[in-house]
Formats: structure tokens, sequence, C-alpha cells
């Protein structure tokens, strides 16, 4: 039951959150350390990158570019001995439901050598926080002098780098805008901040720093997230995690005022821990969130792009150009997976195999009319009631035989 839609359909989310995270343990990333980088950027940039998918493509090369001469380099190998992949999962949403673009790069931990026998790894360590204000802040310049070159921000006499705005006018782009810095995009109180609930006592001090967490003029770069060779469950679990859907369904709800509620993960530090929406400004915060046609939200990089001659060589899957084979065959692809494999692969809850039998179960039959549901249930009920247990419905007790005389002799 899922619509196969862009927008925000529980079921469809569902679906490819745990497909996107299956297919990249399974096929794509190889049994190698993987590190998670994170890259958040302004809100100008947030704002052209919604607008201009193409700048977005540019800065985010350039990222990578610059993510992987640094390991290229702390592997202690050039750019003709040694290379390394990347995985980006763009998302567009922040924990208030506001439009916040920013990079998941899962980054191989490591280099590949490049030697007559193959490409062989090689591990470097993790980033210090020297290495890492240095690296962003030289991604900070090669961006900024980018987007200046292409006339999309320009440069002002303190040397500070401003958004040039889009070329052209678009119907949504006053929605992104408000949905960016916080702001109400529709009714009476446009342009107000969004009311906000706060239950928690602020924060008198500041948190305890995060040696891997480098900020640079409005930037930020985390890379604190890591994954051994053995560690593949928390691998897939943080593809789940980053290929999560914008919406917690369980964190949303209604109030007797007719107000959109929405709980946020984690409280902010002025002790914010609730959003409320008018129900029209709500849609307009799920509408700034949708994105443009065509826009392709996960990028491969390095040894896993398409044209990679390593690829094949690299992956689980042997995804790539294979000498000899023009075409991959159908028992190769990636197929879609049932939702029963779905659960078996998120929960570990297994429903093809019977309990009791261990044979295959299969749909004999849907029921969808409310009516006859409530029968149904209703006859559980009155089954469950009279047997005294819900046990007793599917236990099967063996028969017995008449008492034997020790029993008596025993009363």
């Amino acid at each position: 039951y899922s619509c196969k839609r862009r927008g925000f359909c529980p079921s469809c989310a569902a679906r490819r959150m745990t497909e996107s995270a299956a297919l990249l343990v399974d096929e794509v990333l190889p049994h190698e350390p993987v590190r998670q980088w994170v890259l958040s950027v302004p809100f100008p940039l947030r704002y052209l990158f919604a607008t201009d998918p193409v700048a977005m493509g540019a800065v985010l090369g350039i990222v990578y570019r610059a993510l992987a001469a640094h390991l290229v380099r702390k592997a202690g190998l050039t750019q003709k001995t040694g290379r390394t992949g990347a995985v980006t999962l763009i998302q567009r949403f922040g924990s208030a439901l506001n439009l916040n673009i920013h990079f998941h790069l899962l980054v191989l931990d490591g280099v590949y050598e490049l030697t007559a026998a193959g490409p062989r790894f090689r591990c470097v360590a993790a980033p210090t926080p020297a290495e890492l204000d240095a690296l962003l802040g030289q991604i900070v310049t090669r961006i900024a002098r980018q987007l200046e070159r292409r006339g999309l921000v320009v440069r002002d006499a303190e040397n500070s780098y401003l958004s040039a705005g889009p070329r052209e006018e678009d119907s949504v782009a006053a929605v992104v805008g408000h949905s960016i810095t916080y702001r109400i995009a529709v009714g009476p109180n446009e342009g107000r901040k969004a009311f906000t609930l706060q239950t928690v006592a602020p924060m008198l001090t500041a948190p305890a720093g995060d040696e891997r967490l480098a900020k640079h003029s409005g930037f930020s770069l985390h890379a604190g997230v890591a994954a051994a060779v053995h560690q593949r469950d928390k691998v897939e679990r943080l593809c789940r995690y980053i290929a999560r859907p914008a919406i917690a369904t369980t964190r949303l709800a209604l109030t007797a005022q007719g107000l959109v509620r929405y709980t946020l993960k984690t409280p902010y530090r002025d002790g914010t821990t609730h959003v409320m929406f008018e129900p029209l400004d709500f849609i307009a915060r799920l509408a700034a969130l949708v994105p443009k046609p065509r826009v392709h939200l996960t990028r491969y990089h390095g040894v896993f792009a398409p044209h990679s001659a390593l690829r094949a060589q690299v992956t689980p899957a042997g995804r790539g150009k294979k000498t000899g084979v023009s075409e991959r065959s159908p028992a190769e692809r990636h197929r879609a997976m049932s939702w029963a494999q779905r659960l078996k692969r998120a929960f570990r809850i297994d429903i093809e195999s019977c309990e009791r039998c261990g044979g295959k179960v299969k749909i004999i039959a849907s029921v969808e009319d409310p009516a006859v549901i409530g029968r149904i249930l209703a006859h559980l009920e009155q089954t469950k009631q009279a047997s005294g247990s819900a046990a007793d419905l599917t236990t099967a007790h063996r028969a017995r035989g008449p008492p034997g005389q020790r029993e008596f002799d025993l009363n």
C-alpha cells in the first residue's frame, strides 16, 4: 500500500529508507571501514541549493574532492596511485520540519592503492581537530570562489560572501525562504517566527565540545561517526538513519484547537520541545521540503561512480563495467523487496514462516472493509474472553487418559 510518489507517504518513505540501506550495504559499500562526514551550510546557501540544483551539485563535487585529496595525502599516496570513494545522501529537512539542505557523505575511511595485482585498501587514522579546521577552511574558500565565478554570490567591501539570489522568480521561493528561516509562510502571521513550546528549562552551560566538529563562517563539518570492518549492522543502521523520511509520524499530533503539533527529537538549548503550525502553514512547510523533479538525492563518487573502472572490483555485487560482460543478468540486478522482507531486514520480524510448523506463510486475502474488520476483531475478542486466555487460541492440548490409581491415593 504505497503511492510511489515524491511526497510524504509513510509507506513509501519506509520502503525507500529500508531498500536504500539494503542496497548500499549489500551491493555498494565494500567490507572496509566507513566514516560519515556531515557538512551543513549557511542559510543563504540553503536557499541557493533549493532553487538551483546545478549549483548544489557543483558544491558537492568540491566537497568530495577536498575530502578525497585529504585521505590520499594522509595515506602517503598521490592522485595517480590512490583512489577512494563515497556515497552522498542529500537531506533537505531539519528537526523542526524546516528546509535545511545538508550533505551526509559515507566515505571510505581509507584509500585504495593501485598496484599491479589490483587495488589494495589502506586504512587511515581518524581526522584530528586541526585537520578538520584546515579542511573546512579549504572547502569554504573553494565554494565561495566557485559560486562567485558562476555569478551566484557577490563579495562586499568587508570580503564577506552574500547570496545574489535566484536567477528567476519562483512561485515557491517565498515558501522556501520562510521555511529555511523558521518563519510562517502563509496566513495573517506571514513573516513571523514559528510558534514554539518551551517545556524544558534552558541550558545554562554550553554542552561539551565535539573534537570531531569544525565550524567556519556558518559552515560546520562533523566526522565523529565511523564503523569498523566488522560492524556491518552499524553501517546499515547509519544508512537507514541518513535515508530516513522527513516526517516522523509518531511525533506528529493535532491539538484540540486545530493546530498541528510536532515534537522535536532533541530539545533546543532554549528549552523548545514542540513546534506549532496552522494547518495551511504546515502544508507550506511540506511543500518546501519536496525536491524538484529529476533531482537525485543520492550521489556516488570516486570508485563508486557509475563510470569508474574500479567499481566492479571493489563493490560487493561487482556493480559496474566487467570484462567480457556487456550487461548484468536478471539475477544480478537489484530487485525490490517485499514488505515481509523489509520487516525482516529492519526489525528482525519474520512473517513468512509459521511459528509452529516452520512452513511457508502466504497471503490468502486482503480485508479492507472497515465493517468486516470490525466483525472479525469482535469475534476474536469474544473467543478470547470465552477461552480465558489468548494462549488457548493457538495452543492445542493433547487429550489425556483417565486418572490412574496413584492420583486417587494422593487424594
